[in-house]
């Protein structure tokens, strides 16, 4: 799946949840200087940001099939090589990176078996292949309150928990089928302050990914009545998101 939407759109909607987790990200698998990392589906580049402040932007690499976020990210991030591709057919020889990792994309893979295969056959001895999805399929990722309430509006509202990785489990066992055995998860929890109702709210108008989606396909009256709903749910004036996200990782021997 692509996101055909402008880079600062995507960023507005989902960087403020990606941000404080690529950074838990790193630490998990040990971003450290030497090392050399790439981002499989770097979209506005929240991850890659955090890889190139702590290893320097000519050691990173990254790719997305969005030509908006290729476009986007060597204004942000000079120096860091971009390339427009898929996790699928990644454009870079075996063993090349110590670091390979796929924040939040998994799930829209085409084929996530075979890019998460791709990312271990870039990936040197001793490096490390992580990835990470939100907690869709339960009730405590980011999008919760949105898809309840849509659900609620309509309950033949299709949502994310049937995309592959976002049940506890799941990318453990996309790992294992694509080759990598006796991989290791861990639940990444990040918290999210929103001053208000409306700055929550205004970044799911801007149609990025299936909820934007979701939202610019209502007629006036629908979107009315789901954005009066996701009020209802949550608390009034300033409250905090605290969102899950499913993690695993393989070292490679």
């Amino acid at each position: 799946m692509t996101f055909d939407v402008p880079s600062a759109a995507y960023a507005r909607f989902m960087g403020r949840y990606s941000g404080p987790l690529a950074v838990e990200l790193a630490d998990l698998v040990g971003v450290e200087v030497g090392q050399r990392a790439l981002d499989v589906g770097c979209g506005a580049g929240a991850l890659t940001t955090v890889l190139v402040d702590r290893l320097g932007a000519a050691q990173v690499c990254a790719v997305d099939p969005s030509e908006s976020f290729v476009a986007a990210l060597p204004e942000l991030l000079p120096g860091v090589e971009v390339r427009r591709a898929a996790a699928e057919r990644l454009p870079y020889p075996d063993r090349a990176f110590d670091r390979t990792l796929a924040q939040l994309v998994v799930h829209f893979m085409t084929d996530p078996v075979a890019g998460l295969a791709e990312m271990a056959r870039v990936t040197r001895p001793g490096g490390v292949v992580a990835a990470n999805v939100w907690d869709h399929a339960g009730a405590e990722g980011p999008l919760a309150t949105f898809w309840r309430a849509a659900r609620d509006v309509d309950p033949t509202a299709i949502d994310e928990s049937s995309l592959p990785g976002t049940t506890e489990g799941d990318l453990a066992q996309l790992f294992r089928a694509a080759g990598m055995s006796a991989p290791r998860s861990a639940r990444l929890t990040v918290r999210v302050a929103h001053p208000s109702f409306e700055e929550w709210w205004e970044p799911f108008t801007l149609g990025v990914g299936p909820a934007g989606a979701h939202v610019a396909a209502l007629d006036a009256d629908a979107r009315a009545a789901l954005r009066d709903r996701c009020r209802e749910l949550l608390p009034a004036g300033a409250f905090t998101i605290d969102a899950v996200a499913w993690t695993a990782w393989w070292t490679r021997g």
